[in-house]
């Protein structure tokens, strides 16, 4: 019951949050930005043809997976170029570029890349959206790969980077708010990183104990089967704390740039807003995966909270 209200005054506040930026807040945008949102658009579309075409024709639906690292790096040097290589906007680049190689060697190491782009493997969530009974026809998996998959992740990709653009053309000096955004999203950065190489290292050791056998005693933590080492051990998805306060903390960019007279409900809030929506779900679908995968998640999740370190879990304790 706890979880199901958390999960509702969540997306309720995210909701209301992401209402208050688009009828509240004001975007002037000038014809150059115009310009520049005209280049981004054409290349999301392109993206998001791309993956449905190339999703449909192999069968493998984590062609925006490969993009979601690349994608951003793209987007932020187009507005940092187009508007002269403003400071504002090349430190919103560099920060992205480091969040960007991060997550592009994360996924590689997964085997996710090979040389002809289109293959390599796919994000073992797909297949277990797909067997849902509501894609028992065809037509709607197809329909979920066009609008989600395809579209609407391509268009949330664009949108987290569009405070880039709104603080583009600024020629306001840094202030507190541009000193907030860097450090708190360097500090964000730190935490998915260290949260990946504990990840990547407890499944590698795992695989290496167990291989596909079934877990067995001793061998804690290992034998778990999930992750419950270093930053894993105090909040049950760090990677994902990390990711979305990576873009929340550049969205203040936006207020650095414009100031007080657009208020604190800028349009271009709305990117990181619905990324964190976006986390809601991929959450709630990686545990419920995990919690019918191994016997002791139910009490993981019990001990420690989904994104604040309050709690700590000691196996066999």
């Amino acid at each position: 019951m706890k979880k199901t209200l958390g999960t509702v005054v969540t997306v309720c506040a995210i909701v209301a949050l992401t209402v208050l930026c688009l009828v509240w807040g004001r975007w002037d945008i000038t014809e150059s930005q115009l310009a520049t949102l005209k280049i981004l658009l054409i290349v999301s579309a392109c993206s998001a043809a791309y993956c449905f075409v190339v999703g449909e024709i192999t069968k493998n639906y984590s062609q925006m997976d490969k993009l979601w690292s690349l994608l951003p790096i793209a987007y932020t040097w187009i507005i940092a170029s187009r508007c002269g290589m403003r400071l504002r906007p090349v430190i919103f680049a560099v920060i992205v570029t480091l969040w960007g190689a991060r997550l592009t060697f994360n996924f590689a190491r997964k085997g996710a890349y090979r040389l002809k782009f289109w293959q390599g493997n796919e994000d073992y969530r797909w297949s277990i959206v797909k067997s849902n009974p509501v894609f028992s026809r065809g037509v709607l998996w197809t329909l979920f790969d066009l609008f989600f998959i395809s579209i609407y992740q391509n268009a949330l990709i664009l949108a987290i980077c569009l405070p880039s653009l709104a603080a583009s053309e600024s020629s306001a000096p840094l202030t507190a708010f541009d000193a907030a955004a860097a450090v708190a999203a360097v500090l964000f950065l730190a935490l998915e990183t260290v949260a990946d190489e504990y990840q990547w290292k407890f499944h590698q050791k795992k695989k290496e104990l167990y291989g596909r056998a079934p877990f067995e005693e001793p061998g804690l933590p290992y034998s778990l089967g999930f992750n419950t080492t270093g930053p894993w051990s105090r909040m049950r998805h760090p990677n994902y704390l990390g990711e979305q306060g990576i873009w929340m903390s550049l969205y203040f960019f936006t207020l650095g740039a414009l100031g007080a007279s657009h208020g604190v409900f800028h349009p271009t809030a709305v990117g990181a807003l619905l990324l964190i929506l976006l986390f809601v779900g991929s959450s709630a679908l990686g545990e419920k995966i995990s919690s019918g995968k191994y016997p002791k998640y139910k009490e993981y999740q019990e001990k420690v909270y989904k994104y604040l370190p309050f709690g700590k879990y000691a196996p066999g304790k």
